[in-house]
C-alpha cells in the first residue's frame, strides 16, 4: 500500500487492523498474569504501582523506543529485523569482523521471530476462549478444544488468502478497541482516583520500596508491549504517519483507559484478579464479548502468520534458508502468499505449546524471553546503524540506545527467571531455526567455493566450442547458474547428450542484495560473449518478487530478441556428499546436504516455466 493509492484515513484503519492487533489483545492477559503471580501483595498502593509501571512501560517501549527512534530506521521505506539487519551490516561493511558478528545476531533474532510466533496466537486464542469460564465454571474442559478448532480453521483458510476478508480487520480491531475502551470508562467513573497512576511518581515509588519484587513481575509486564515489533516490521506496508496516528489517535489511549479500567475494578473486587478482563463486562454482554475477543486474537494471529511468510521468503532470498514453496494467493498482490511448509510448521509448533501448557497462565511463562532479547537485538543494530550509518556522535548514539538497551536488559533478565517454566520453548524454537539458517548459508558457501574449484572458465570454453562449433537450432536457451563466468553443468550435459547449441544462449546468474528493492532500471546487467552468447546477471532485493522470465524482456532492443515460445530454461541440481574434516561439523553436513536434496522449489521460485530442464548435476563433497 502506498499513500499515493490509498487515503491516510484507510492507511491508518489498516495500521490498527494489521500492526497493533497483537498489542491491542494483551489486555486479556497483562493485568492478570501480573497479580495472578502471586508476588505482589494486593494493596491499593500496588495496584497504583502497578498500573503505573505498565502505563509507562507502553510510553517508553512503544512510544518512544519504536514510534519516536526505530521508525525513522527505515531500509529504503521498508521495516522488520532483516531490513535492519541490512542497514546495520551495510553501515559496517568495512568491518568485516564485525560485520559477520551483527549477520549472526542479527539472523538469530530472525529465528526467534518464529519462537515468539508460536507462542503468541496460543496466548492469545486461548486467553479469549477462556472468558468462557467467567460465564461458567463448566465450560474449562472445553477452552482447550474450542481453541485447537480455531486456530486450525484459522490455517487451513490460508492457502485462500487473505484478501477477501482482510478488509475486515481493520474496522473489527476499531471495534474491539472502542469496546475495551468502553469496558474501561464504565469502570473508571466509579473510581476516577486511579487515573492518579498514571503519575511516574507511583512507579518510581513501588520499584524503590520492592526492587526484588519488580524485577519478578517485569516478566509479566512484558505481556502489556506483545507485538510491539510489528510497528516497525509493518513500515513498508502503512508508513511512519499512519502507524504513529494509529498509536497514539487510538490504540495507546484505548489501550489505557482499559488497563485502567482493569485497576479501578480490582480496588473495588479484589476477587476479580482471576480474570479482570471479562469480569469487568456484565453478565449479558460476556459471550458478545468473548465473540469479539475472539476475533480479534485471530486477526492478531493473522497478521504473525502473514508475517512468517514474508519473513521466511526474505531469509530464502538472502539467502539463509532454501527456496521453499511459494504460492500466490493474489493475482494483483504480489506480497500475499502461501508457503505450505511454513503455515503447516507453524501450525504443528502452537498445538504443541496449547496441548503442552494448556492455559494463558502457563503459556504466559513460556512468553518473554524471546520478544525481549528480539527487542535487546532491535537496539544494538539501531545503535550500528545511527553510529556508523547516520554518522551521528558517538555521545548521541550511546545516551539515544544505551537507556533503550538498559530498559530491555532489565525485561530481558527479569524474564531470564521464567527460563525453566516455559521460556525454554521459544529459544528451543528459535534455536532450531538458527542453526538451519547457519547451516544452509555456510553449506552454500561451501558448495560454492567446491563448485569454483572445479568450475571451467566460461568465456575460454565458449571459444574452444566455437572453434568447431557444433549445430546450431532455433530458439533461445537460459542457462542458470550460481557463480558468473563459469560453465553451467546444464549446458555440458546438453553439449554431450544432444550435441547441439542453440542460436542465443544466455548465463544467467541471480542476485540478491541487502536492500529491500531494485529499481527495473538496475534490474539487468549484460555483457556480450560472442556469437550470440550473453553472461547477464539479475539484480533483486530481499523484498523483491524475482521473476527471471519477465527480467529477461528487458533485452529486447540491446541485440537479444527473446520469444517466450522458443525460448527453453536449464538448470542443474547438484548432488551434495558429506565429507569427515570438511568445513562444519559432520552432523551439519549431512543436515545440509538434506536440506539441499529437499530443496526442489527453486524453478519455481523464480517464476520459470514449468517445461524448465532440470539437470543431474555435479556431486559436490563439502
Amino acid at each position: 500500500m502506498s499513500a499515493t493509492k490509498s487515503s491516510l484515513t484507510a492507511l491508518t484503519l489498516g495500521a490498527i487492523g494489521v500492526v497493533y492487533g497483537d498489542i491491542g489483545t494483551s489486555v486479556l492477559y497483562a493485568v492478570k498474569e501480573v497479580f495472578g503471580s502471586g508476588h505482589v501483595e494486593f494493596t491499593h498502593a500496588n495496584v497504583y504501582g502497578v498500573l503505573s509501571i505498565l502505563f509507562w512501560t507502553l510510553t517508553v517501549i512503544v512510544s518512544l523506543k519504536y514510534v519516536v527512534l526505530v521508525l525513522r530506521a527505515d531500509n529504503h521505506g521498508e521495516g522488520g529485523l532483516i531490513a535492519m539487519l541490512a542497514l546495520a551490516s551495510t553501515a559496517v561493511k568495512d568491518r568485516p569482523e564485525l560485520r559477520q558478528t551483527l549477520l549472526a545476531i542479527g539472523i538469530f533474532g530472525t529465528a526467534l521471530f518464529y519462537g515468539d510466533g508460536v507462542i503468541t496466537p496460543a496466548i492469545s486464542v486461548l486467553s479469549a476462549v477462556e472468558g468462557l469460564e467467567v460465564i461458567s465454571p463448566a465450560f474449562r474442559q472445553y477452552v482447550v478444544p474450542i481453541t485447537l478448532v480455531v486456530l486450525f480453521a484459522l490455517f487451513a483458510v490460508q492457502k485462500r488468502g487473505t484478501g477477501g476478508i482482510g478488509k475486515f480487520f481493520g474496522p473489527i480491531t476499531v471495534v474491539w478497541f472502542l469496546a475495551i475502551a468502553g469496558l474501561g470508562v464504565n469502570q473508571i467513573v466509579d473510581h476516577p482516583e486511579i487515573l492518579a497512576a498514571l503519575s511516574p511518581h507511583h512507579a518510581l515509588r513501588f520499584m524503590w520500596q520492592q526492587p526484588g519484587t519488580t524485577f519478578i513481575i517485569l516478566g509479566a509486564v512484558v505481556l502489556c508491549v506483545t507485538g510491539a515489533e510489528a510497528l516497525y516490521a509493518d513500515l513498508g506496508h502503512f508508513g511512519k504517519k499512519p502507524i504513529r496516528l494509529a498509536w497514539f489517535l487510538v490504540v495507546m489511549p484505548c489501550l489505557t483507559l482499559n488497563y485502567f479500567g482493569q485497576g479501578a475494578l480490582l480496588l473495588a473486587r479484589p476477587e476479580a484478579v482471576k480474570n479482570p478482563f471479562f469480569n469487568m463486562a456484565p453478565d449479558w454482554l460476556l459471550l458478545p464479548l468473548v465473540l469479539l475477543a475472539t476475533m480479534a486474537t485471530v486477526i492478531a494471529s493473522q497478521a504473525l502468520i502473514t508475517g512468517a511468510f514474508s519473513v521466511t521468503k526474505q531469509a530464502m532470498q538472502l539467502g539463509y534458508l532454501p527456496r521453499l514453496q511459494v504460492q500466490h494467493t493474489s493475482e494483483h498482490d504480489t506480497g500475499q502468499i502461501y508457503m505450505p511448509f511454513v503455515n503447516w510448521g507453524l501450525f504443528a509448533a502452537i498445538v504443541l505449546a496449547v496441548v503442552m501448557f494448556k492455559s494463558s497462565t502457563n503459556l504466559a511463562a513460556a512468553y518473554g524471553i524471546a520478544v525481549t532479547l528480539d527487542m535487546l537485538i532491535t537496539t544494538v543494530l539501531t545503535f550500528y546503524v545511527i553510529r556508523y550509518g547516520w554518522k551521528y556522535p558517538l555521545w548521541l548514539c550511546l545516551a539515544a540506545t544505551g537507556f533503550f538497551f538498559m530498559v530491555d536488559l532489565a525485561f530481558f533478565t527479569s524474564n531470564l527467571l521464567k527460563l525453566f517454566a516455559g521460556g525454554w520453548f521459544p529459544l528451543l524454537i528459535g534455536g532450531l531455526v538458527f542453526t538451519l539458517m547457519m547451516t544452509w548459508k555456510r553449506g552454500r558457501s561451501l558448495m560454492g567455493e567446491a563448485q569454483q574449484a572445479e568450475a571451467l572458465d566460461l568465456p575460454s570454453f565458449l571459444e574452444a566450442v566455437f572453434l568447431s562449433p557444433p549445430v546450431r537450432v532455433a530458439g533461445t536457451a537460459v542457462f542458470l547458474t550460481a557463480e558468473p563466468g563459469t560453465v553451467p553443468n546444464a549446458m555440458l550435459h546438453n553439449l554431450k547428450h544432444n550435441k547441439v547449441l542453440h542460436e542465443q544462449n544466455l548465463f544467467v546468474t541471480v542476485r540478491s542484495h541487502e536492500v529491500p528493492w531494485i529499481a527495473p532500471a538496475e534490474r539487468l546487467q549484460m555483457e556480450s560473449l560472442e556469437n550470440d552468447c550473453w553472461a547477464v546477471t539479475l539484480n533483486y532485493g530481499f523484498k523483491d518478487e524475482p521473476d527471471v522470465p519477465k527480467a529477461l524482456q528487458l533485452m529486447r532492443g540491446h541485440g537479444c530478441e527473446m520469444e517466450a515460445m522458443t525460448t527453453s530454461y536449464f538448470l542443474s541440481r547438484d548432488v551434495v556428499t558429506p565429507t569427515l574434516g570438511g568445513g562444519m561439523a559432520p552432523w551439519r553436513e549431512k543436515l545440509f546436504a538434506q536440506m539441499h536434496h529437499n530443496a526442489s522449489a527453486a524453478a519455481q521460485f523464480l517464476h520459470l516455466p514449468n517445461n524448465a530442464v532440470i539437470e543431474l548435476g555435479s556431486k559436490i563433497e563439502i
